[in-house]
């Protein structure tokens, strides 16, 4: 790979920042919600399948001498390991490089991995598949939500960012369903159904890269990294399509600011800007994805052992339960995503965190007292994570907006490799043990522990929350580069 250097090293006074985030919405800025956010359905999809179809790849005829528990253990461990490290490693590389080339990259090691899992011939062929698969879509989270947030108005940014997040939920819901279908050897040979859910997986992710192709790179990072001619054109090609598609002239673009191109910035500034100028910012972004991820660890990791264990629900109808708890899911994002930009951050982000805290203990008091059947339980999980959701999906938008622009991708993708471990590995390990023991109590203690770190993030997110609703990311972090006015020799 190669970065443009040829502009570095200038001073330039720009109005790019203040021309994106001046324009109404249009079919342009659904083309890149389509062609980028929609990479999040093919993440639900591809975790809750695999829970669902373990059972089927343990038997007899499937194709796969593996385990129940290798699929939900060890492969599981595997995916979010390779996400943690995908994350940091591409997140890395889309500060340097560009959001363009790496949101291209990543959902191609994603295709071509989750193709190669279709083909499985022995056990150590899937680890090793199930592994990079997570490296490709933890690299997805940065450079994703990265050039999202610097091609979506700023009046926009909140709603879009969650309900982008939130669309993971939609994946999940195909995802338990498909694995319905694909399960049932009345249609699909037991070694055959399987297969075909991470072939179409690789087929989705196909057309999906395709629509990626005509998105631009983000001209904020184009316009950092020396290259604002071509900045300068693509924001022109938007404004016309904008205009075309709104038939009325633009309002001016008011607010100009003054960069002093790089090409990269190093590890040492990043972590100088992350952990001491915005220390504070850090602490939110810690407490925001750690309680998240808990409280969804305390519902999701013991989901069907509890209907089958404390409801008596057959095994094979717990997808049916987990369509409705994820269709809540996708739901908090959908209808409370605007109050995020009008209502505003602080407000809405303690809000959902603290009020899907407080509901889920009292979900854990009416199943201690057993006032709830397999219908009313998953009725309170799904108002409970109708919040919890917007509060989750609402962390991503935050570290990727409260940080400097140099710094995005690395930030988004350190937070969310924390918050990822958090939950794939610390809360296995904890609520395995509390959920498949059988006793209610037990089970009480752990929806009681990921209902205090939400309400604990919560309270955090009240005293440290940004107020970023409706203003553009520069005016919410200094960009590094940024350099006095007067300096200017160039106005794109």
């Amino acid at each position: 790979m190669a970065t443009a250097q040829s502009g570095t090293g200038r001073t330039v006074t720009t109005r790019i920042p203040a021309r994106l985030d001046r324009l109404p919405w249009s079919r342009w800025h659904w083309s890149v919600v389509i062609g980028l956010g929609t990479v999040w359905i093919l993440d639900g999809m591809e975790v809750t399948v695999v829970g669902n179809i373990a059972a089927r790849l343990s038997e007899p005829g499937s194709g796969l001498p593996i385990t129940s528990g290798e699929v939900t253990g060890i492969s599981a461990a595997l995916y979010v390991t390779g996400a943690c490290l995908g994350a940091l490693f591409w997140g890395r590389l889309t500060d340097i490089y560009g959001r363009k080339k790496l949101f291209l990259i990543t959902l191609a090691v994603y295709l071509g991995a989750t193709a190669l899992t279709a083909v499985s011939f022995d056990t150590w062929w899937f680890f090793l598949f199930r592994f990079l698969t997570g490296f490709g879509i933890g690299g997805e989270y940065a450079a994703i939500n990265s050039a999202i947030d610097e091609l979506i108005p700023a009046h926009y940014r909140g709603r879009v960012d969650l309900l982008i997040n939130g669309s993971y939920w939609l994946g999940a819901v195909a995802g338990a369903l498909l694995s319905i279908v694909a399960l049932n050897t009345s249609i699909f040979p037991a070694d055959v159904g399987w297969r075909l859910t991470f072939a179409l997986g690789a087929v989705l992710s196909l057309v999906i890269l395709l629509v990626r192709r005509h998105v631009p790179e983000s001209p904020r990072w184009l316009l950092i990294h020396g290259r604002d001619e071509e900045a300068e054109r693509i924001v022109a090609g938007i404004e016309e399509r904008v205009t075309a598609d709104g038939g009325k002239e633009l309002p001016p673009a008011e607010d100009e600011m003054t960069i002093h191109q790089r090409s990269r910035t190093t590890f040492t500034e990043i972590a100088r800007t992350v952990f001491a100028r915005y220390r504070r910012r850090s602490t939110l972004g810690f407490a925001l994805f750690i309680g998240q991820a808990f409280l969804y660890n305390a519902i999701t990791f013991g989901f069907g052992a509890i209907l089958t264990q404390f409801f008596d629900v057959p095994s094979g109808n717990t997808g049916y339960y987990f369509a409705v708890i994820a269709a809540g899911n996708f739901l908090g994002p959908l209808l409370l995503g605007k109050l995020f930009d009008t209502v505003g951050r602080r407000v809405m982000i303690s809000g959902t965190y603290v009020l899907s805290g407080a509901l889920l203990f009292g979900t854990a008091w009416l199943f201690d007292r057993g006032s709830l059947t397999a219908a009313t339980m998953t009725a309170c999980w799904c108002v409970v994570l109708f919040f919890a959701s917007a509060g989750a999906s609402s962390a991503y938008l935050t570290v990727s907006e409260i940080f400097p622009m140099e710094t995005r991708a690395m930030s988004i993708a350190f937070f969310y490799a924390i918050g990822t471990a958090a939950g794939g590995i610390s809360g296995p390990l904890l609520f395995a043990e509390l959920t498949n023991t059988g006793k209610v109590g037990d089970t009480v203690l752990a929806f009681q522990i990921g209902a205090g770190l939400m309400v604990a993030a919560g309270i955090v997110a009240a005293i440290l929350a940004v107020n970023a609703e409706r203003r553009s990311l520069e005016d919410i972090a200094t960009p590094l580069s940024a350099a006095e006015p007067q300096q200017a020799a160039a106005r794109p």
